[in-house]
């Protein structure tokens, strides 16, 4: 089990970068570090990283060098991500094309989201932010105010569109995380999307305009299972670039127990004491890379 600890990282954080902010609007140290020796890629293809897995099973991010990519990469949409040290590190999307990269033996395009617990916990946070900054730049390649096309600026982090000249910036989606306890039970879940694999987990839910996040704690927690929550307090976050999200975790006291589900977003809901978690019969938990795995174990480690 987990040791508690209010500081404790949750994968997918603790990225070693340098986010060089300040060097975002320097062309001309972006002309002459883009295809500079030193500089790094992370490529993605598809929503996927490309990864490397290692001889204990672990998968590592692969780096490019410039003259690694193809020469179609040279029009592909392209971030910096920070410095590793000195050395410029960017995120280029290569979803145009249908062979983005010659096979190398033990390199693969995978899932972030899928390898999970398996990505080495020190480029975790660094494929999860090149895959957050892609879907984001592929997404806004139009102005949500005229309409006209948008152009990247600021080293990939603004796209500046060429008709009314809105500033559009990477978008965060927080969303709201929590466990919900009664004395010595928990509240957990079975979203619908989970029906077929048994997944019981924390409820969670986007914050709504006007809202504060411990507003929507409680509303989350009514909608999906009826149950009203008190006593609301943070634990810790978690980027989750799936695809866009940042996961703000919390603890919450019930001030009732009767559960009524909403079946559009629940298939099922119960309370499960401390002996159940730990001896799952007919589910399983969330996967042990997510935020909800840790409101969960650290509860258990109480």
């Amino acid at each position: 089990m987990a040791e508690i600890h209010p500081f404790r990282p949750n994968p997918l954080t603790g990225n070693y970068l340098n986010r060089a902010g300040h060097l975002r609007r320097d062309e001309a140290w972006l002309a002459a570090n883009r295809h500079a020796e030193t500089a790094r890629y992370l490529p993605i293809w598809r929503a996927r990283n490309l990864m490397a897995e290692t001889p204990d099973q672990l998968f590592r991010a692969v780096l490019l060098a410039p003259h690694e990519l193809p020469a179609a990469a040279a029009t592909a949409p392209c971030a910096l991500l920070g410095l590793d040290d000195q050395a410029p590190v960017f995120a280029i999307d290569l979803s145009n094309l249908d062979a983005p990269l010659p096979p190398q033996p033990g390199q693969s395009f995978q899932d972030l989201r899928r390898v999970g617990g398996a990505a080495h916990p020190a480029d975790a946070s660094l494929m999860a932010h090149a895959r957050g900054m892609m879907h984001w730049r592929t997404r806004h390649r139009f102005c949500g105010v005229c309409g006209a096309a948008c152009h990247p600026a600021q080293a990939g982090h603004v796209m500046l569109c060429q008709g009314c000249g809105a500033h559009h910036f990477p978008r965060t989606d927080p969303a709201v995380i929590m466990l919900v306890t009664d004395g010595d039970r928990a509240l957990l879940g079975m979203p619908t999307a989970f029906r077929d694999r048994r997944v019981f987990t924390t409820l969670a839910g986007f914050v709504e305009p006007g809202e504060s996040l411990e507003e929507a704690v409680a509303r989350e927690v009514f909608e999906e299972t009826g149950v009203h929550a008190c006593d609301v307090r943070y634990q810790s976050s978690q980027p989750w670039p799936f695809p866009s999200s940042l996961m703000l975790g919390f603890r919450a006291t019930a001030r009732s127990t009767e559960i009524t589900i909403d079946p559009d977003e629940i298939a099922d809901a119960r309370w499960f004491t401390r002996d159940n978690l730990l001896n799952p019969d007919d589910f399983v938990l969330p996967p042990a890379f997510s935020i909800a795995r840790r409101l969960i174990e650290d509860w258990i480690a109480e």
